[in-house]
């Protein structure tokens, strides 16, 4: 009897503990939406959003819907939902002045204009006579950011009341580097696989895809470089692009654009030609093709990131070029979407003593010669 009371108990705990481990597993992260616990506070909160209002039908808009739907929905543990504006009390209206009307005629153009394209405003005004919040943006994708802002204020039990929030980013590329290869191991990997199953896209999105794009655009984020900077070559083959689109494709509502990690022999590497130079006119006319293809695949193509001549990746000095000649060719192939390459400026042989002092020895020189669509991106840390 006391071994079958002592398997009961132990069944019981691990029972609960798997509750409690499959509620609490760390994946929503900070995304959570747990009910508001300041009793005043979510009184306040249901009184100041009882209804929800959301103009827009872009992929962008849509996602505000659900993401305010759902935040709200569990920060003040009752059920929102959006809806048509109605003269009411406690509106959180949330638009543009091209799909609202109410947001255009609410007199907010000096403030918008300042905030370009990601920027956005959290206020209190007066709507019809009635005291109500609004989210306003010049666009839809800074409509994301200014909800998760919104969230994030519940989130800390913040009041708001007379709201008078402004922001927009000091940056214009927020891009994350992931150092995924297209075995799905990671580089220096601490936690498992690569999220990117490359096996079975582009067919199949996975669900983590697009809660991995939320996690990024709560934060801010507008771009992924998918693979590792040692890359594979095949990362630009007609197959894994089309694998690269559907990401895109996924991330693209959330205002993430993709980039990716290319080797600099991918010439060939493919096999088509037996030199890389960067002034070799077949050598730029293969990059334009290849490029013009992957752009006529994922028209919103953000670029590419580049590690050359480091570690024994290859790179233009292998051709007695340096690095503002293998930059620029590429950074003019891309020119014309709008993409730009982000080329690693922290770079040195396996022979050198200090790492630092080498990437200036090689770069101050160049000061000045790189297109205005390289960006260097030194190492931090």
């Amino acid at each position: 009897m006391k071994v079958k009371a002592i398997l009961w108990l132990i069944a019981c705990y691990l029972c609960v503990g798997a509750g409690f481990s499959f509620a609490e597993d760390g994946y929503d992260m900070w995304l959570r939406y747990q009910p508001v616990t300041d009793a005043k506070r979510l009184k306040d909160y249901r009184k100041g959003i009882e209804r929800l209002v959301v103009e827009g039908d872009s992929p962008q808009a849509k996602v505000v819907v659900q993401e305010l739907e759902r935040g709200l929905s569990g920060l003040l543990a009752e059920p929102i939902k959006s809806s048509s504006y109605k003269k009411a009390k406690g509106v959180l209206l949330v638009g543009t002045p091209t799909s609202s009307e109410l947001i255009r005629n609410a007199g907010l153009d000096a403030e918008l204009n300042g905030l370009g394209d990601e920027g956005y405003l959290i206020k209190s005004i007066k709507l019809n006579q009635k005291d109500s919040l609004v989210i306003a943006a010049n666009t839809d994708t800074a409509l994301i950011y200014g909800a998760f802002h919104f969230l994030r204020l519940l989130q800390t039990q913040s009041s708001i009341e007379n709201l008078a929030i402004s922001s927009k980013p000091k940056l214009q590329y927020r891009v994350v580097n992931h150092w995924d290869n297209l075995n799905r191991l990671v580089e220096r990997g601490y936690a498992g696989l690569s999220l990117w199953e490359w096996g079975t896209l582009p067919e199949y999105i996975h669900p983590r895809y697009i809660d991995y794009a939320r996690i990024n655009a709560s934060l801010g984020i507008n771009g992924t470089v998918l693979n590792n900077v040692n890359a594979d070559p095949r990362m630009l083959s007609d197959q894994f692009i089309h694998k690269v689109a559907a990401l895109a494709e996924a991330f693209r509502p959330y205002g993430i654009k993709v980039y990716v990690s290319l080797n600099y022999n991918a010439p060939r590497g493919f096999g088509d030609l037996e030199t890389a130079d960067p002034l070799d006119p077949r050598v730029r006319d293969w990059w334009k093709k290849r490029i013009d293809k992957i752009y006529s695949i994922i028209p919103d193509f953000g670029g590419f990131l580049v590690k050359a001549d480091s570690e024994g990746q290859p790179g233009p000095q292998g051709y007695g070029r340096n690095h503002a000649d293998g930059a620029n060719m590429l950074a003019e192939a891309v020119k014309p979407y709008g993409g730009v390459i982000f080329w690693r400026a922290f770079v040195y042989s396996p022979d050198i003593g200090d790492r630092f002092r080498g990437a200036y020895d090689e770069f101050k020189p160049l000061d000045g010669k790189f297109d205005e669509n390289v960006i260097l991106q030194i190492k931090n840390g």
